[in-house]
């Protein structure tokens, strides 16, 4: 009786994990969980943004993809002002804004306009093309004043003169015909600005009316030499011309002589004839 019930457990416990194998075969696979999407990276200083733009702290590459800006963004770099400007974007809350002279500009001046600029020079004419700050063309129209440039410092030389012009502006370096429109937007996102100008913009302290370099002192007369003096003298007093009043004098001289000689003699005789009657 005991062998029989425990054969019927048996039964009953294989049948019942058949029964379960045979379930878990005929259920659907579960479905595998979506892979969560990935954060966005954030963009790498210098890295084009999503759209394509060149990032607002980089003004070489918003300068080369305008284009007509080659001269320009070479004398930037070979300055490594543009080094400096880019370090001023990213740590700057009063960000820049750039006059930038288009390559016709450039091709426009006098020949041999740059060559006599030292580095140093060279420097500070583009940061001349740089103000300290950020502004759009209606802030630059209400200007009443003189604006430094990263040139100038604080209070330094080294500024423009701007003034509305219409719809415009128009920027003055000082130099004599050297005055500009800003003629196109090239960036207006904060912390960058940038302007086309149709001039190269000239600071007045390089190109400027230079002051009269002054004429060199006339050179000391060399003083005579002494023994010149003395030899002069000697010579004087050896070769003084003998008057007529001397030559005069020397014959009444001579004539008193020989008159005075004539005496003598007589009396010589006349004192022989007396000691001779004495004796």
């Amino acid at each position: 009786m005991a062998s029989a019930s425990r054969i019927l457990l048996v039964a009953f416990l294989l049948a019942t994990a058949s029964t379960m194998a045979a379930a878990q075969k005929a259920a659907p696979a579960p479905a595998k969980a979506k892979a969560a999407p990935a954060a966005p990276v954030a963009d790498a200083p210098g890295a084009a943004t999503a759209d394509g733009k060149p990032p607002p702290t980089d003004p070489i590459a918003i300068l080369k993809k305008a284009g007509g800006f080659n001269t320009f963004c070479d004398l930037l770099e070979q300055s490594r002002v543009d080094t400096q400007l880019k370090a001023q974007l990213t740590d700057s809350y009063n960000g820049l804004t750039i006059f930038a002279p288009t390559d016709a500009a450039f091709d426009a001046l006098k020949a041999g306009t740059l060559n006599g600029l030292s580095n140093q020079d060279q420097i500070q004419m583009m940061l001349y093309c740089v103000l300290p700050r950020f502004y759009s063309l209606s802030m630059l129209g209400t200007i009443k004043d003189k604006v430094n440039t990263q040139a100038s410092g604080h209070s330094g030389p080294y500024k423009y003169s701007i003034k509305p012009s219409g719809n415009n502006v128009n920027v003055s370096t000082g130099v004599k015909g050297n005055n500009m429109l800003l003629n196109s937007v090239v960036s207006k996102d904060f912390p960058l600005s940038i302007y086309s100008v149709d001039k190269v913009p000239l600071p007045y302290e390089l190109f400027g009316p230079q002051p009269p370099t002054p004429a060199p002192a006339p050179a000391p007369a060399p003083a005579p030499a002494k023994s010149k003096k003395k030899k002069k003298k000697a010579a004087d007093i050896a070769e003084e011309p003998t008057s007529d009043d001397d030559t005069t004098s020397d014959e009444n001289k001579n004539a008193a002589s020989s008159l005075t000689g004539r005496w003598v003699a007589a009396l010589g005789v006349l004192a022989a004839a007396v000691l001779g009657g004495a004796f």
